[in-house]
């Protein structure tokens, strides 16, 4: 699976892009602030896939 980092700068700029790349391509993006990651934008299937493992129900 493809993963980048970008600024959250350039992430606001980009963001309509990022999107795509997430649902289309299957791109995970790391969002970064000062070089620290703080947040990811990822696929559906595996932000539901992550949900299912950490359901306590």
């Amino acid at each position: 699976m493809e993963s980048e980092e970008m600024s959250v700068a350039d992430a606001r700029r980009q963001f309509a892009d990022v999107l795509n790349d997430a649902a289309v391509r299957g791109r995970i993006t790391y969002i970064t602030n000062r070089g620290r990651r703080i947040a990811a934008i990822v696929p559906v299937p595996i932000a539901e896939t992550a949900d299912q493992d950490h359901d306590p129900h």
